[in-house]
């Protein structure tokens, strides 16, 4: 029976011993050999004094290392704390000095980024290092695992144990620690394999990061059936497409803008592509005009999945892509699509009652697959789970069949003049003009009106687009008051590991009512 990630490594090595957990730029690792070397690694921590629920934390970018540091603590009970790789030394100091780890395992280059901070990690006992040149203050890593016995560590966890602590992405401040639990890993295991319609036979191609949930629970849903995982480092479009012929991947995971850079790649049409048969996309919904040079190159295979750190979700299913269907199929590819089963979902208002159907007001959801809470944070953590409802802080309606419509963030959305303007709805204006690849909007400070509404916008290589015409496109698809006062041009926008626009650091650099508009 399973009932804890754990269980999933053990089963897939009892059942598929010799087939492959993960295909890795060359490197072949059966299901039997993946749990043999997490076993030895939680062992080896067990002998250096680790304890269930002690947190590990890794810093690594996309690596076999970094799954055997995830089968350890799932085998033994440990808990695992990721930490984002692209965050500055403080920033990661603040993360590790919240979830306090008695052992770090780093990736070499990270090394000089925790040689920063280390002086301010007394709490790590231990710091293990793997890739490449290990300090002097720190374990190497394969001589820690070969000290390591392949029977494992002597305790498993229970299912309502924590296994992983994931921070989120701090869009509305500081990042907080999401606590899951084996149960509700499980549960987004199974609600993966479910929506995406998972097999035995099925290749999986992960290169968004595995520090955070997006590609993780995919992976756990690809190994809860039995197949394997072609993973890799980072993301370069043409070695993504080369690797989907090659191996014949069958499924893959990206954001919209990583699906426009691998449709972008020199030769893709005349590449066999067929064995894929998914990619699932997440963190915006996919323009129109992606989507159907996309379904014209590969045929129906995409998909959308809609969820945070905290819980999911919601499903945009293949077949609801209908780019030249009815007027409301078309309306639905701006959803992010309907509850998945064993989902609950509400839309409610500030007092928390719910609202009927076409009426904007915040995205609540009930499931088994929810956090627990935040880490040493109880305070939101009551503020979040209400009579076991997660509150996002998402706003967004719902139309009379269930279909979600995410309008912004509670945070993000613009007051000006006293009339809510959801940024949402400026996007997907401005994004239907035929120049504009990309686009954010965002307040802006205003000593009459409160705020405005500025637009900062990433233009299709060859295309030019005056600011004022941008705004008068605007004002075609809605209301006058809600078109952007200004529009401020750039080559590409800030992203989150999710493939979220950050916003905190587009108000960073293009908040100021003294910015310079329409800028390129």
């Amino acid at each position: 029976m399973i009932e804890t990630v754990g269980d999933v490594l053990r089963n897939n090595a009892h059942k598929f011993p010799h087939e492959t957990a993960y295909s890795y730029h060359g490197r072949s690792v059966t299901f039997a050999g993946h749990l043999e070397r997490g076993n030895r690694l939680a062992s080896a921590l067990w002998n250096r004094g680790i304890r269930r629920q002690d947190r590990v934390s890794i810093l690594a970018q996309n690596t076999v290392e970094f799954m055997e540091c995830y089968a350890a603590c799932e085998l033994a009970g440990y808990i695992a704390a990721t930490v984002n790789w692209r965050l500055a030394p403080p920033e990661i100091a603040y993360i590790l000095t919240d979830s306090s780890p008695r052992v770090l395992i780093f990736e070499a280059q990270y090394a000089a980024a925790i040689e920063q901070i280390r002086d301010k990690l007394g709490f790590v006992e231990l710091f293990v290092c793997f890739g490449g040149p290990v300090p002097d203050w720190a374990q190497d890593y394969e001589a820690l695992l070969d000290s390591g016995d392949p029977a494992g560590a002597p305790t498993r966890p229970l299912p309502d144990e924590i296994m992983h602590l994931i921070y989120t992405s701090g869009t509305t401040g500081r990042p907080k620690g999401v606590m899951r639990t084996h149960r509700a890993e499980i549960a987004v295991a199974i609600l993966m394999a479910t929506e995406l319609g998972l097999i035995v036979s099925d290749k999986l191609q992960l290169m968004m990061p595995i520090f955070h949930v997006g590609a993780r629970f995919l992976q756990m849903g690809v190994h809860m059936r039995g197949g394997s995982v072609v993973l890799h480092h980072d993301f370069k479009p043409a070695e993504i497409v080369e690797t989907i012929a090659r191996e014949r991947v069958t499924m893959t995971h990206m954001a919209p803008t990583m699906v426009q850079a691998v449709l972008n790649v020199p030769g893709i049409e005349e590449m066999d592509l067929s064995s894929l048969h998914t990619i699932c996309y997440s963190a915006a919904p996919m323009p129109v005009p992606l989507l159907k040079r996309g379904l014209k190159l590969l045929g129906p295979v995409f998909l959308q999945l809609y969820g945070m750190t905290e819980g999911g979700g919601t499903t945009l299913h293949k077949r609801q892509h209908k780019p030249d269907g009815t007027p409301e199929d078309i309306k639905r590819l701006g959803s992010i699509g309907q509850a998945a089963p064993n989902v609950g979902l509400r839309i409610a208002d500030e007092e928390g009652r719910e609202l009927p159907a076409g009426e904007p007001g915040e995205i609540l959801i009930n499931t088994t697959s929810r956090m627990a809470g935040y880490w040493n944070n109880s305070a939101a953590t009551i503020a979040a789970i209400k009579e076991g409802w997660y509150h996002t802080g998402d706003l967004g309606y719902v139309d009379e069949q269930g279909f979600l419509y995410l309008v912004d963030r509670k945070k993000d959305m613009i007051i000006s003049g006293g009339e809510n303007i959801y940024s949402r709805e400026v996007e997907e204006a401005l994004a239907a003009h035929p120049a504009v690849m990309d686009v954010a909007v965002i307040g802006v400070k205003d000593d009459y009106w409160g705020e405005t509404v500025r637009a900062v916008a990433v233009l299709n290589p060859g295309q030019t687009v005056a600011e004022a015409e941008l705004i008068e496109h605007c004002k075609t698809l809605i209301a006058s008051y809600k078109k952007p006062k200004s529009v401020i041009f750039v080559a590409d926008l800030p992203r989150l590991p999710s493939g979220k626009i950050n916003k905190v650091a587009l108000r960073q650099a293009h908040g100021a009512p003294d910015a310079k508009a329409g800028s390129k």
